[in-house]
């Protein structure tokens, strides 16, 4: 082989490459037959008739016979519930009439003798709770909610059986009184004078303001009643009275 011919060889291998390739990519896709097709169909699992028998057999629907021996849920017993432990009463009369007093007639009743309500809500914080039912059980007030818990009698005298525990405090649910008073937030604290008439009330103040005086805040029994004293001193003397069964200075 002479020097001089090992390039002309050289150079015609790209070419050779060139041509394979352009002559690999010439030749046709592999075509996909009738035989190819039955032959995946035939690889595909056949849900039969049996099949569909069989799992109807294994998962069937009960019959009426047997829904019939299925037992029908009892009614629940509310009386059964338990109840919290306490060792005085609630005033379930008192409760009542404080709800339906919307549904009465209207009356001019009037308040006998000084009465201390403390307007609260059964959503207040459990130590505020507490501390005013306490409070108000010793200065002999009435605590004043707006409605029923969850709109439920039970569930209103079993929270203030839980509230009230030993102690012996008046509860009343009045919304009327939120309007006479023009309560707005709780707690509340409102002295009626002895002699102020209780007209039904509805969305409004609607008791004149001579005929009571009022202190909101979260403030304890003794300091709104402190308060009331300085500042409404035709309701001084009452004041000092409440105050004097809380045992604080008169």
């Amino acid at each position: 082989m002479w020097a001089t011919e090992l390039p002309c060889r050289r150079a015609g291998l790209p070419a050779l490459a060139l041509l394979l390739a352009a002559a690999a990519q010439a030749q046709p896709a592999p075509a996909v037959g009738e035989a190819d097709i039955e032959r995946a169909r035939r690889q595909q699992p056949q849900v039969t008739e049996r099949d569909i028998e069989d799992a109807r057999r294994r998962h069937r629907a009960p019959s009426d016979a047997e829904l019939r021996r299925i037992p029908a849920p009892s009614t629940p017993r509310i009386d059964a519930l338990p109840a919290p432990a306490t060792r005085e009463p609630v005033d379930l009369g008192a409760l009542a009439r404080g709800f339906d007093a919307g549904a009465q007639p209207p009356t001019l009743a009037t308040v006998p003798q000084p009465r201390l309500l403390v307007f609260i809500s059964l959503s207040m914080p459990e130590a505020t709770l507490t501390r005013l039912s306490d409070q108000a059980a010793r200065a002999r007030a009435v605590l004043v909610l707006r409605g029923m818990a969850e709109g439920s009698m039970t569930r209103t005298v079993a929270r203030v059986r839980q509230l009230a525990g030993a102690r012996q405090v008046a509860v009343q649910v009045d919304p009327q009184a939120f309007d006479r008073y023009a309560v707005a937030s709780v707690p509340a604290f409102v002295l009626v004078r002895a002699g102020a008439s209780l007209p039904p009330c509805a969305g409004s103040l609607c008791s004149g303001g001579d005929t009571f005086a009022k202190a909101a805040g979260d403030v304890s029994l003794d300091y709104a009643l402190a308060r009331l004293r300085s500042a409404a001193p035709a309701f001084a003397a009452d004041a000092g009275r409440f105050l004097e069964r809380l045992g604080g200075k008169p």
